[in-house]
């Protein structure tokens, strides 16, 4: 695997290297020692999958705070997502900042997402799905979410148009 860090600290990019022959390909997407040897938690109790229907439907964005705090391998298996993350950590020098990166089933990246990191995606493509996988078990007294458009953060969306969002994530209070 090849990690790429962003310029929010802690966060990577993570590509496979496919080994490839006249069969395809097979590459390695998870490796407990690879996620240690780049100072990541590679503690995993839970995986999850988001299934979209349609084009610009947006989801996020979403954290848990301590003691449940999670970092997240996130990864589109079908479709397309432009996914979009922020640094929440106070003391951080990147604090309030945002990265996007496209996840595609094509390019089969994965974004490492850091504990206190708030965490959304927009689907580019109808039928788009998602796999978490998440280093702590969903706790709802810890959940927490930040608005999608907050200027505090000035995310610069994909799809000017969401065809859907949850009254929850369209509800977050702006900072």
């Amino acid at each position: 695997m090849i990690f790429t860090e962003t310029k929010l600290k802690g966060a990577f990019i993570i590509d496979i290297e496919p080994q490839e022959d006249e069969r395809g390909f097979f590459a390695r997407s998870w490796c407990e020692d690879e996620f240690k040897q780049h100072g990541l938690n590679p503690h995993l109790v839970q995986c999850n999958i988001s299934f979209n229907n349609k084009r610009g439907t947006l989801r996020g964005m979403h954290y848990q705070v301590t003691p449940f705090a999670e970092a997240k391998v996130v990864r589109c298996t079908t479709g397309a997502i432009y996914d979009v993350i922020i640094d929440l950590r106070p003391a951080s020098p990147t604090f309030k900042q945002w990265i996007s990166v496209e996840l595609t089933a094509e390019n089969r990246r994965a974004l490492y997402i850091p504990e206190d990191f708030a965490h959304g995606f927009q689907t580019l493509t109808d039928n788009a799905e998602v796999f978490y996988q998440m280093s702590e078990f969903y706790h709802p007294e810890c959940a927490r979410g930040v608005r999608w458009n907050d200027p505090a953060f000035g995310i610069e969306w994909m799809c000017s148009n969401q065809s859907i969002i949850s009254e929850r994530d369209a509800n977050y209070a702006i900072i």
